[in-house]
């Protein structure tokens, strides 16, 4: 099974990672620091799809998710499931699929986070971050618990975008995996630059987002996490 890989440097990771994870889960460079300025917003957020209208006034179709198999029919084929994959699976299965299959999903998620951490945990963090890895927030918590730290770290990044006002917390912040085109901004009030840079070498950086920032904007550094005593 194929997965997609991950942006810049952890692009290598991710592909020994998704080679790697084909069996079900068993539970369980130089830097540089800038100087310190507001944050930006966060990244772009990928939006639902929308049906086109030819009326005069053309709106969404609303999205009408399947009816879920109760909890109490909640059984495989063969066997029981335990507490934790029961939890897992409540409210997750549509009428008419298989429990088994989404279980299975929610296992291999939980492989690949047990790989990235093998390899690199700033990378797994961020593919939490950016959704790279997808619904890894309840296979942590039901399925591979021990991953919990890996989802409160990544709650407290940014992935790239625009990030303003509330969303933004002081502190020092590394990159994960930067490209070669990897830039960022901090502004504060009325727009003043409190920091920026780029990078064309792709190395790692560390950023401070000063309490005086008003909006932290990033391209092409995938994510950013705390550094430090900032998680």
């Amino acid at each position: 099974m194929r997965y997609p890989s991950l942006a810049g440097a952890a692009a290598v990771v991710m592909a020994a990672a998704l080679a790697a994870c084909g069996s079900p889960s068993d539970d369980g460079g130089g830097e540089r620091t800038t100087g310190a300025g507001p944050a930006v917003s966060s990244g772009p957020e990928a939006g639902a799809g929308s049906t086109a209208s030819t009326g005069p006034q053309a709106s969404a179709s609303p999205t009408i998710e399947p009816p879920k198999v109760p909890t109490d029919q909640l059984t495989p084929a063969t066997g029981t499931f335990t507490k934790k994959q029961k939890g897992y699976l409540v409210d997750r299965v549509p009428k008419g699929m298989d429990p088994a299959a989404v279980l299975q999903t929610g296992q291999e998620t939980c492989d690949r986070l047990t790989y990235l951490v093998k390899v690199d945990r700033d990378t797994a963090a961020g593919a939490i971050l950016t959704g790279e890895i997808a619904d890894a927030k309840p296979a942590v918590e039901h399925l591979c618990v021990q991953h919990k730290d890996l989802l409160e770290r990544a709650s407290l990044g940014y992935a790239d975008g625009t990030h303003q006002g509330k969303q933004l917390r002081p502190g020092r912040y590394r990159d994960v995996s930067p490209t070669k085109a990897c830039s960022w901004q901090v502004t504060g009030a009325n727009g003043k630059d409190l920091a920026s840079g780029s990078s064309d070498d792709g190395k790692r950086t560390v950023i401070t987002i000063a309490t005086a920032a008003r909006a932290f904007t990033s391209t092409g550094c995938y994510a950013w996490l705390p550094e430090g005593d900032n998680r």
